[in-house]
């Protein structure tokens, strides 16, 4: 079903007064499909990816995950929701330097009460998905930047989300790594069917995703939609 978000509103204490982060954002990003969010820095971008993630709460509007509205749960099951049905890739990929790329996963899992072997398995699964099996042995120093980044978008699929929100995956990547990362995430989305939210300042690489919307002083728009 996916993630919606209708009519948010967010505002931050300034001063005396008030600085409107988001104002009136309606989105919509149906599961199998890559809408991305473009706009310059501070329009509201990640303030968007709070509100989607729960981490967030705006002063009015509805954000509904997997057709549950979340306005009316409580911390505990917010975080429950968030746990079994999100993943964030963020911006940077901030992995353990002493743990190789399988156990990077796996300690995920293994949060969430997997058995080991379980969660071995499921480790193994999403390296191979993003072509990284033959690394599942190697620290973090022994991998390149876009190979880091893959292992940052396997971590956050380890509980099977049916969201994924993804941070400027590409900010820190030469032009060539960020086009392969946006496609592993395009393809990623296609086949298992995830809802994905990619904020991006980067608009070089977004011929293959579903949705564009443009985010501007907290006011947004929706720039093109290359599938029904």
């Amino acid at each position: 079903m996916g993630l919606q978000l209708a009519g948010i509103t967010l505002t931050y204490p300034d001063g005396d007064g008030s600085l409107t982060a988001l104002d009136d954002v309606s989105l919509e990003a149906p599961s199998g499909h890559v809408t991305a969010v473009v706009g310059p820095s501070g329009s509201g971008k990640s303030s968007l990816l709070a509100v989607a993630a729960m981490l967030i709460t705006p002063d009015s509007g509805r954000l509904v995950i997997d057709g549950i509205e979340t306005s009316g749960l409580d911390r505990h099951a917010r975080t429950a929701l968030r746990r079994s049905s999100i993943g964030i890739v963020f911006q940077q990929p901030n992995l353990l330097a002493s743990l190789t790329a399988a156990e990077q996963l796996q300690v995920m899992a293994h949060l969430d009460g997997t058995s080991p072997r379980a969660a071995t398995a499921r480790a193994a699964e999403l390296l191979d998905a993003v072509d990284l099996v033959d690394k599942a042995g190697n620290l973090p120093g022994q991998l390149s930047g876009g190979q880091q980044q893959r292992v940052n978008i396997a971590r956050a699929l380890m509980n099977e989300p049916s969201v994924l929100l993804v941070d400027e995956p590409t900010s820190a990547l030469d032009r060539q790594r960020g086009g392969a990362v946006i496609d592993l995430l395009t393809a990623i989305t296609h086949s298992r069917e995830t809802a994905t939210v990619l904020v991006t300042h980067d608009r070089s690489h977004l011929d293959g995703v579903d949705a564009v919307y443009e985010v501007v002083d907290g006011r947004i728009r929706e720039l093109s939609r290359a599938r029904p």
